[in-house]
């Protein structure tokens, strides 16, 4: 057991990829403790073979398409109008941008590399510091996974056996807090800095309207359509793809089979990865199960305070500090089955749970020294590392405030579900 989870802190620590990482280690868990070799193929097959795990892989085309076919252009472009007259404007039609995108692809990762790129370029061209302009753009890409659809809340809800569709329509306020708070910081820094505004032109943001709808209605398809009750998560994936298909080819005709084929080889190496990732954490998970580690966890986390307030600060503390150096599929496929009896036995709502667990990683993925996002827009940007950690850390703290709200204050996820989905 020891060899087991000594082989796994050894092979991260020596720079192997975490997916490897945690599939060799599970595989030499399994060897040393004598387990049948047909273990290691069945579980691994088996974390994956899920129709709501279909999801995943479609939605991140739908984002990919999105972002080749410049829908996220006209996305960006109407956010501009609308709010850009705001002090700060560009900044706070970055955030809204974000959240309009995050209603289509449910990424954090498509959202700063693809919606990034441009509004990164959009706000230095009009005088705002690259720092600030890089930290709200990592910021804001977070509201991707937290508003519908969300990939992290879709493995939560295979791995927990919770609806997807409660989780999702209880990420939407959560959603809309965490846009407030940053639109907050931004204009805090916009009055600080004196950064200019853009004009407000009701014409142009008529047009710009009018021109978009076809990209701005499909966050508002897909929420009805969970509403009503027409589609599932896989099924709305799949409608996804095929509508930003559509309008890319066929309305704004801005995706040509060179962008098309670019986008179904990224999509397809994504898909791999995040689901690789699942399947060698199911089978280290069931390696810990077996050996009683998840039990283990589970005491040491209990045995600290029988206060439900207290174990869920222990809890986000816990997966803020791996969600800084861990893929957010590895950490819920790994440490759910520790954390989900702690939920049950404290009687907590597991959609509540699921959105909280899942806004608690994607802060992660902004927070230095290893979210991904940071690393992303650092490459496509070309902006230095070290500037983007040091301008990100004021933009932590709305993200945190809206943790503590969510995490204690229960309501804020489940009134919505509660009230449409009941």
């Amino acid at each position: 057991m020891i060899l087991f989870l000594l082989a796994f802190v050894a092979f991260l620590i020596i720079g192997i990829p975490i997916s490897v990482s945690i599939g060799f280690s599970a595989v030499l868990g399994c060897l040393s403790l004598g387990y049948p070799l047909v273990v290691i193929g069945q579980k691994m097959v088996s974390g994956i073979d899920s129709w709501l795990l279909i999801a995943i892989p479609l939605f991140i085309l739908a984002g990919n398409l999105m972002n080749a076919g410049k829908i996220t252009e006209k996305i960006f472009d109407t956010a501009k109008e609308l709010v850009g007259w705001i002090p700060g404007g560009l900044g706070h039609a970055n955030v809204v941008a974000s959240i309009i995108f995050a209603g289509m692809s449910g990424s954090a990762v498509a959202d700063a590399g693809g919606l990034g790129a441009i509004e990164m370029e959009a706000m230095k061209k009009n005088g705002y510091d690259e720092d600030f302009a890089g930290a709200v753009t990592a910021a804001s890409s977070v509201i991707g996974p937290i508003f519908p659809p969300s990939i992290p809340l879709i493995i939560y809800g295979s791995v927990a056996s919770v609806s997807v569709d409660q989780l999702f329509m209880g990420g939407v306020v959560p959603g809309l807090l965490m846009g407030v708070l940053l639109m907050v910081m931004v204009l805090y820094f916009a009055i600080v800095r004196r950064y200019e505004r853009h004009p407000f032109r009701l014409r142009a943001l008529i047009r710009q309207f009018l021109g978009s709808i076809p990209a701005l209605i499909t966050p508002v398809i897909i929420l009805c359509g969970f509403v009503v009750g027409w589609f599932t998560p896989t099924e709305a994936s799949s409608i996804a793809v095929i509508y930003s298909l559509l309008i890319a080819l066929f309305l704004y005709r801005t995706l040509d089979w060179k962008s098309f084929k670019k986008c179904l080889k990224d999509s397809a190496i994504s898909s791999a990865n995040t689901l690789f990732i699942i399947g060698t954490s199911t089978l280290f998970t069931y390696v810990m199960a077996m050996e009683g580690i998840s039990r283990q966890f589970a005491d040491v986390i209990l045995g600290i305070s029988s206060n439900p307030n207290v174990v869920l600060l222990v809890i986000n503390v816990l997966l803020l500090v791996l969600g800084m150096v861990m893929e957010p599929g590895a950490i819920l496929t790994l440490m759910l089955p520790v954390l989900l009896p702690i939920a049950n036995g404290l009687g907590l709502d597991l959609v509540h749970f699921g959105v909280m667990v899942v806004l608690n990683l994607m802060i992660g993925q902004v927070t230095p020294p290893f979210g991904v996002c940071l690393f992303v827009i650092s490459d496509v940007n070309k902006l230095k590392l070290e500037r983007l950690y040091r301008s990100i850390l004021p933009f932590l703290v709305p993200l945190i405030l809206t943790l503590i709200l969510v995490t204690y204050i229960p309501g804020i996820v489940t009134a919505l579900p509660n009230a449409l989905l009941s």
